[in-house]
């Protein structure tokens, strides 16, 4: 990647040399044919590596997402094979209260999982589903009531995905780890009639408060997610987007 840049740079001030040349001795025909050719070469070249450049990023790109979806995978594996060895044990002991509950845990928990599948953006769906891959110092949860897609409101759901994404983690980057139990954070979101309504529910510490606050202020710029409240409080925030027709 660094040798594709420096070709790019060296590429682009070799142009220097000719054009001093042609400067310097105008009247020479055959140095304007040299300048020409040197620009088109040259510029063949920068296109060269940045399509070079493009093409690596995009692998990049593609290798991160195919290590995350594999890690996300694992991770609801392992879950499986807990539940599957749960419910196991339950049957053995002939507690079939026990595997009834258990049962009806799994179910709830397959109904959030599908209705974040529905969100209608690919870049919350993955955020949220691979969560729990990303760090173990924060417990999240969501909850979604009915069937909500971004996608379908009357804002911009795209922002609205990303604030949230953007939100979350900074509560993730902001937990205070090593104090006991594993901070949690519930996430809450309702399409009402005319507004859609998100809400963060913390239990746990803060390194700094003040950092935080700072970090959501930022995502919450110019996004159609804004507070209920002026003052941004951890434990209990709210935020409405008000729906246009």
């Amino acid at each position: 990647m660094n040798r594709l840049r420096m070709t790019k740079h060296y590429a682009a001030a070799s142009v220097l040399l000719p054009t001093a040349a042609v400067l310097i001795w105008r009247s020479e025909l055959w140095l304007l044919t040299v300048f020409i050719a040197w620009i088109v070469i040259a510029a063949l070249l920068w296109v060269w590596c940045e399509r070079k450049e493009h093409a690596w990023r995009m692998a990049r790109s593609l290798h991160a997402l195919q290590t995350a979806s594999i890690r996300t995978l694992n991770h609801h594996r392992h879950d499986w094979m807990n539940d599957l060895q749960v419910l196991y044990g339950y049957i053995r002991m002939n507690k079939a209260d026990k595997t009834v509950q258990y049962v009806e845990q799994i179910r709830d928990r397959m109904m959030t999982e599908s209705k974040i599948a529905k969100l209608g953006i690919p870049s919350l769906v993955t955020f949220m589903q691979s969560f729990r891959t990303m760090t173990h110092s924060l417990q999240f949860e969501v909850g979604i009531e009915g069937e909500l897609n971004l996608a379908d409101l009357p804002i911009d759901g795209e922002l609205a995905a990303e604030t949230i994404v953007e939100l979350i983690n900074a509560y993730r980057f902001s937990v205070k780890s090593g104090m006991g139990e594993v901070a949690k954070l519930t996430v809450d979101l309702v399409l009402e009639e005319k507004a859609l309504s998100v809400s963060f529910r913390y239990e746990g510490s803060l390194n700094d408060m003040g950092e935080w606050k700072q970090k959501c202020k930022r995502a919450l710029e110019g996004s159609p997610l804004k507070p209920i409240h002026s003052d941004l409080l951890p434990e209990n925030m709210n935020l409405q987007a008000q729906l246009v027709n």
